[in-house]
């Protein structure tokens, strides 16, 4: 019997493995960050990849944490996050575009969710660009709302773009 389900919507042979990321993760991360936002186009404009060194000097702190999915140990997707106070901030989240609508960022952000309630944490928070609609529509079909903006966030001069500001309380 064969497993028809589209390949992160289950635990068929396809789905990513999600393990924790430490220190030694940076370059891998850098790597895959790069990758994921190289397809930004139009409304994604603002993205830019983190270095090696950003992401190490993220790694180093003891308030953040992460997860990795990798498919057929193929490294394919991640999320980062920060706990502070009584919240979890997403810092990043990046899915290699050929591995998009598969649930692998669905996963990856309640893996988030898990680990920020086990810090402590009531909710999660992240940014998103305004016009980046995409990820918009994303994190509201996960139960995210606007709790607030943050004017020419991204970028500077006419080209800036604000951030909503978006949040989701852990449920239970």
């Amino acid at each position: 019997m064969s497993d028809r389900r589209p390949p992160g919507t289950g635990s068929g042979p396809a789905d990513p493995v999600l393990r924790p990321v430490g220190p030694g993760d940076a370059a891998l991360l850098a790597a895959l960050q790069e990758t994921a936002f190289a397809s930004a186009v139009g409304a994604e404009r603002w993205a830019r990849a983190w270095s090696e060194a950003e992401m190490a000097a993220l790694l180093a702190l003891p308030t953040t944490f992460g997860r990795l999915a990798a498919t057929g140990g193929v490294p394919d997707g991640f999320v980062l996050a920060q706990a502070a106070g009584g919240d979890a901030e997403i810092l990043t989240l990046a899915v290699l575009p050929d591995r998009r609508r598969a649930g692998r960022g669905a996963r990856l952000i309640a893996a988030a969710a898990a680990e920020g309630r086990r810090r402590g944490t009531k909710r999660l928070l992240l940014e998103v660009a305004t016009c980046n609609t995409t990820a918009l529509a994303f994190y509201r079909r996960l139960g995210f709302v606007r709790i607030g903006m943050r004017r020419n966030y991204y970028g500077e001069g006419p080209t800036a773009d604000s951030a909503i500001v978006l949040a989701r309380n852990y449920s239970g």
